[in-house]
């Protein structure tokens, strides 16, 4: 059930869980606040890091190649590429990822 301002545009809205999907709800907050789902949640952290970095350094989310031998011989290559990639980065100590910086930030450097 939600709620939402008279002219259904503006002000805040307000959803109401029925009793057991609230129960439920509550049962997975508490449970992100321990210990193993912190060491589970930084796991798959770095996994989608790597898949990130696959996909936007690599461009492997197309092939450019038909038939899958050689899009699988992509995907080897693309692998190897990261790997070359991180190494190169750990024997030069450059850190793999940056923090991004808006378009206003780095307008308000310049200045």
């Amino acid at each position: 059930m939600t709620f939402k301002a008279a002219n259904g545009q503006w002000g805040h809205s307000l959803t109401l869980l029925p009793q057991d999907q609230q129960d439920a709800l509550e049962v997975r907050c508490r449970e992100q606040l321990t210990d193993e789902w912190q060491r589970r949640c930084t796991t798959r952290a770095g996994m989608e890091g790597t898949i990130s970095q696959a996909a936007w350094r690599t461009r492997i989310r197309r092939t450019r190649y038909t038939g899958l031998p050689k899009t699988h011989l992509g995907h080897i290559l693309a692998a190897t590429a990261i790997d070359i990639i991180r190494l190169d980065a750990w024997i030069t100590g450059t850190p793999l990822g940056e923090t991004r910086t808006s378009h206003l930030a780095r307008l308000e450097l310049a200045a």
